[in-house]
């Protein structure tokens, strides 16, 4: 295993030579991943009963509402009948809570905890509920609120149009937090666990770069790709990433301190892998060696090599024609 070379021919041919040690190594995982929305801050607005579209106040995809926002305002005859029931059964307790007709007072207080009920089912808020009882007065319209804030991505209310129970009439999404779906080979997967970060990048604009959060590791493998969809959670204040866009997505894994060399010291011989040790005035000796992790530029030294011998670095390929 041992060649000889005169130090002037290593020094004409371009040898370096670089002391094994131990280096904290770090795995980089770089992948593509798609921007797609939060489905913990989408809110899809339908109503519960039937109406009729008055006041559209809303009135176009892209709009940007606050949370509590008015999106319009409905006529429902069921709404406007069921208020009068509550206000009758709310004045007849008032009138017979202290009459001796027990039982006729029980049906009122009977009736006016269905209506309420009816209301809640409706998802009527508690707060126009203490404005019925505190005004006496029958809304015409009921104003719809929306339940967050972010941007309409859907529309199908129109002013004028009757709507029924459990109809869409907007899809409404919060964009400060969105999620990128990324494939992971499986190879790749041991590495990632919930909660490392990672940096977001986007080709088209260098200058943009985002941290990312590892939500979710889905446990399905794609058996084509060989690959596991794993999301990315990406604060996104600007709306800079818009759903449907891609983004790069690399991820960074300490491994640890481990004896390791530079990966162009190994030369590759067939199956096997070799590097050269100088033990100085020239000799050199070759070894098979057993390689762990591998970075971008080193690589684990699990046998074969130990801390503090001096390996060859550069024209290894040379040594080895050399030594033919």
């Amino acid at each position: 295993n041992m060649v000889t070379i005169a130090p002037e021919r290593l020094q004409t041919i371009g040898v370096r030579f670089e002391e094994a040690t131990r280096h904290p190594l770090a795995r980089t995982i770089r992948t593509v991943g798609r921007v797609e929305i939060d489905e913990r801050r989408l809110a899809r607005v339908n109503i519960k009963f039937e109406g009729w579209i008055e006041d559209l106040r809303v009135s176009a995809i892209g709009d940007h509402v606050k949370q509590h926002q008015i999106l319009f305002t409905i006529y429902s005859p069921d709404l406007v009948a069921t208020q009068e029931e509550y206000l009758l059964a709310l004045q007849g307790i008032r009138d017979l809570g202290e009459s001796e007709f027990q039982e006729v007072a029980r049906g009122a207080k009977n009736l006016l905890e269905a209506t309420r009920r009816r209301f809640q089912f409706w998802d009527i808020t508690e707060d126009h509920i203490h404005d019925l009882e505190r005004t006496g007065t029958v809304l015409r319209t009921l104003p719809i609120h929306s339940p967050i804030t972010g941007t309409v991505l859907k529309m199908e209310a129109r002013a004028g149009t009757h709507v029924t129970p459990g109809t869409e009439l907007y899809l409404i999404a919060n964009l400060s937090q969105i999620w990128i779906m990324a494939d992971i080979f499986e190879y790749e997967l041991s590495l990632i666990h919930v909660g490392q970060q990672a940096k977001v990048t986007l080709s088209y604009d260098p200058e943009t770069q985002l941290t990312g959060t590892v939500g979710f590791i889905y446990p399905t493998l794609d058996p084509q790709t060989r690959t596991a969809k794993v999301r990315f959670e990406v604060k996104n204040p600007q709306e800079t990433l818009k759903p449907g866009m891609y983004a790069n997505v690399n991820l960074t894994v300490p491994l640890g301190t481990q004896l390791a060399i530079p990966r162009d010291a190994v030369l590759k011989t067939g199956e096997r892998q070799i590097v050269f040790i100088h033990h100085g005035g020239g000799t050199l000796e070759w070894r098979n060696v057993t390689l762990g992790v591998q970075t971008d530029d080193w690589v684990e030294v699990l046998e074969g090599v130990k801390e503090g011998d001096h390996i060859v670095t550069s024209a290894n390929f040379l040594i080895d024609s050399e030594s033919q």
